[in-house]
């Protein structure tokens, strides 16, 4: 059964803003108020739910936020539905969701990273329709670096086209911008210098090409949701990817013990049975003892014997890439070239 892409976002269309997890604070409105007229200032209409401000951990109560993000996916005037980011608690309006109702309405571009995987990556995998892994609302007046889409310029892509991006080589080393003290912040601190790197055992520093259905998400989130109805790869493989997948893996927050415990539990619930190979974003994440985030990965999904590419621009370091799950994607590494590129095609 083919991927389902949602129609290509054009200049006119609306775009829904709404948060399924945390709302913002009001120390950070005027970025989100910013953020929105960033994308006015591109054309789109732009609808902004109720459900954005931040009353608790999270932006109302669990009914509400499911209608509300719902209601946006069933309107076929709305194309593109982003949070201003994602959150904490997210996984709570899970089974809320009208996924069959949504299924067979006209597919919406999703997008965004972080908590936003508790609910995207479910959507892209029970219902077979695309959706985009990215920069979120509050990443979107950004001025992206050279080799990097934005998440825009992702959904506007139509059924066919080939997307190509590669690593920038540049990275922020930590923190964030100070949206509080400048909310309309569009240069990117990225001050750190590296690319990816291969990290499977016996494999470390070589160079690998690897090809795949590209699915994933937050660690942080995913890995308890894996296996279940919500996340099962192998149906999902079996109905949309016999080639097989790519599974990215974006780690948050986490220490690398607690991310070691997760990817046991992910690999023991058949996470990786269908993958043919593995991309793990960059982290400033704590490392106790030594013991790294790198290590981590290989302890529990060393056996596998898979590649592994690591310090890919796809988790919570900036810059971010915008990556079509759903969509047929390869992979070039070569260090000794300096290649270090992720092509997709949506077919």
């Amino acid at each position: 059964m083919p991927i389902r892409y949602p129609a290509p976002l054009r200049p006119g269309d609306r775009v829904g803003i709404t948060s399924p997890s945390s709302g913002v604070g009001d120390a950070l409105w005027a970025r989100f108020a910013y953020a929105v007229q960033c994308l006015r200032d591109r054309g789109f209409e732009v609808v902004v739910g109720e459900f954005n401000h931040a009353p608790t951990q999270v932006s109302g109560p669990r009914e509400g936020r499911a209608a509300e993000l719902t209601a946006m996916l069933l309107d076929p005037s709305i194309r593109a539905v982003v949070p201003p980011w994602g959150g904490e608690t997210g996984i709570d309006l899970l089974d809320l969701l009208d996924l069959e109702a949504i299924a067979a309405a006209e597919p919406t571009w999703c997008v965004g990273f972080s908590d936003t995987s508790t609910w995207l990556t479910p959507f892209t995998l029970t219902t077979g329709v695309a959706t985009i892994h990215g920069q979120n609302l509050m990443d979107t007046p950004y001025t992206l670096p050279d080799g990097i889409l934005h998440w825009v310029d992702v959904a506007a892509a139509s059924e066919g086209d080939a997307l190509h991006q590669h690593s920038p080589g540049r990275f922020r080393s930590g923190g964030w911008d100070d949206y509080a003290g400048n909310p309309t912040v569009s240069t990117m601190t990225l001050e750190g210098q590296g690319t990816w790197t291969r990290i499977d055992h016996g494999h470390e520093g070589e160079s690998v090409t690897l090809e795949g259905r590209l699915v994933g998400g937050c660690v942080e989130t995913l890995s308890f949701l894996a296996g279940g109805r919500f996340a099962d790869t192998n149906a999902f493989a079996a109905q949309h990817a016999p080639e097989g997948l790519l599974v990215l893996l974006d780690i948050a927050e986490w220490g690398s013990y607690d991310i070691c415990r997760a990817l046991h539990a992910m690999r023991l619930r058949g996470w990786f049975d269908t993958a043919n190979g593995i991309l793990v974003s960059r982290t400033s994440t704590p490392e106790p003892d030594g013991f790294t985030q790198h290590d981590a990965v290989r302890e529990a999904l060393g056996m596998l014997g898979l590649p592994i590419v690591a310090d890919v621009e796809c988790g919570h370091v900036a810059p971010f890439l915008a990556l079509v799950q759903g969509a047929s994607t390869t992979v070039a590494h070569d260090p000794a070239e300096g290649t270090h590129t992720i092509t997709q095609h949506l077919d």
